[in-house]
């Protein structure tokens, strides 16, 4: 799995001009599915993302994590993550799993996280042509791949 967070102000997902997903405070989260991810790939994503230490405490230290802050967490499925553009330029997603394979994880993601949050995570709609706006704040953007733990 591939991640890609974004501290926020302010996020949210709109489908045919109607708001599917709408958050305060806290993460942008775009996530793409790869057809070798696992259980422990969300489990180990998941826990990572809720303990990520991206938000200021009392000095401006980034220093809390999103429960520490009462934030909310917003994902999104992006399966582009996984481009290729090693040839031509028309990028090439063939390392990103079919929708049989990832859109259950995607869903078991969502449902972890909101496990480790003890809130409702919001999200888009999967497969769906979604506009994303948002305020990043800092700007803040981390990526994280599943593959690169060590």
């Amino acid at each position: 799995m591939r991640a890609v967070i974004q501290r926020v102000k302010s996020c949210r997902v709109d489908i045919a001009g109607q708001s599917v997903g709408e958050i305060g405070s806290g993460l942008l989260v775009l996530l793409g599915v790869e057809a070798a991810d696992t259980k422990e790939d969300i489990e180990w994503l998941a826990g990572k993302i809720s303990r990520l230490r991206v938000f200021d405490d009392e000095q401006g230290v980034m220093n809390l994590d999103i429960n520490q802050v009462g934030g909310k967490a917003l994902v999104v499925s992006q399966f582009t993550l996984y481009a290729s553009t090693k040839k031509g330029n028309r990028p090439s997603y063939i390392r990103s799993a079919p929708e049989p394979v990832s859109r259950p994880l995607y869903e078991q993601f969502v449902t972890y996280l909101e496990g480790l949050l003890g809130t409702k995570v919001e999200t888009g709609e999967f497969g769906a042509d979604m506009q994303v706006s948002l305020v990043n704040d800092g700007p803040v953007t981390i990526i994280i791949d599943t593959k690169n733990r060590e």
